[in-house]
């Protein structure tokens, strides 16, 4: 979308709900520029890591229980390489918690008109019930530029030093694509590979938003694809269809939206009585970010079984709470 107009260049599946992985930390980044403007915190002030925030993984810079994080190391740790130990001690830091951290995420969406958003914690850590959709994620985009634009060139950061080590931005639009400044990358199994990304061109920027890749290099080749398309577009060529190369029916989908909750066995039930109504076979589709696709024998040997009865949310995140995330 151009963000002067919120002209749609192209959309595909724009209000379907997904998980949002790190791109949940872009929330995590406006409550953050929020604060700094409004003079609740600033850049030199200094957190402390507490034994939740330091135990966020896989994705971190190494924070122990009582290491010191400076307001402006933690963003420069989200913006880089999406470190949940830093965005943890950054929601604790501001609201003494990470759940209150996130139900202040979840308040600001709405006021930024993110109907479809809700978020459960900080770093963007699989969650079942932490859901978005790219038109939201596009709202969220837009306001951080409109919002904080003397804070947002933390995001085209290519490199972040921290303690001798060197963290690499891992939005690789920032090195290949002309004119792109930012957004955020996000993965967890549930939601396959997302970018948010922006670039600017002859006084024109565009977002786009992706969801759902089967890899890092399909998603930014589709992202690069509809900005491409949308940049023609604003030159006063024709759109062309960008059908993306993984989008053939596996990509992870939920079924509930914001305030609602998915049960397997009534909408089983359901598709039963349908079927039997209408004369017609039925088939139960099992919830992909219920279990990884790649989760190992000995990884589902060592998890209990679920009871005949439980909860659906109890069992998708005991088998999501372990997903490698970037």
């Amino acid at each position: 979308m151009e963000i002067e107009s919120d002209r749609v260049l192209y959309e595909q599946n724009a209000d379907e709900i997904r998980h949002p992985a790190s791109l949940t930390k872009m929330m995590t980044l406006y409550l953050v520029f929020e604060a700094l403007e409004q003079g609740r915190a600033s850049l030199h002030d200094t957190l402390y890591a507490s034994s939740y925030s330091a135990s966020r993984s896989p994705s971190r810079i190494g924070l122990r229980p009582g290491d010191p994080l400076t307001v402006e190391e933690g963003i420069l740790a989200l913006v880089t390489c999406s470190a949940n130990d830093a965005a943890a001690t950054l929601g604790e830091g501001l609201a003494g918690s990470e759940p209150a951290f996130a139900a202040m995420m979840t308040r600001k969406a709405r006021e930024l008109g993110m109907s479809q958003t809700v978020f459960r914690n900080a770093s963007g850590l699989p969650d079942p019930e932490q859901v978005t959709t790219a038109r939201d994620m596009y709202r969220l985009g837009k306001a951080l530029l409109k919002h904080f634009p003397q804070y947002y060139p933390y995001f085209s950061t290519s490199r972040f030093q921290y303690r001798g080590r060197s963290f690499h931005n891992h939005n690789h639009l920032l090195e290949n694509y002309y004119g792109a400044d930012g957004i955020k990358t996000g993965f967890v199994n549930a939601s396959g590979f997302n970018l948010v990304a922006s670039a600017r061109r002859n006084g024109v920027r565009l977002v786009g938003v992706v969801f759902g890749g089967n890899s890092s290099f399909r998603r930014d080749a589709h992202m690069r694809d509809i900005l491409d398309d949308g940049f023609a577009q604003i030159e006063g060529r024709e759109p062309s269809v960008q059908f993306a190369g993984f989008d053939r029916g596996w990509s992870p989908r939920l079924l509930a939206r914001p305030g609602e909750r998915y049960s397997p066995a009534r909408g089983a039930k359901k598709k039963r009585v349908a079927a039997k109504l209408a004369g017609t076979r039925w088939v139960t589709h099992r919830i992909l970010s219920h279990r990884p696709r790649h989760a190992t024998k000995a990884s589902a040997a060592k998890s209990k079984p679920a009871k005949a009865k439980s909860s659906p949310v109890r069992v998708k995140s005991s088998k999501t709470s372990a997903t490698a995330k970037r």
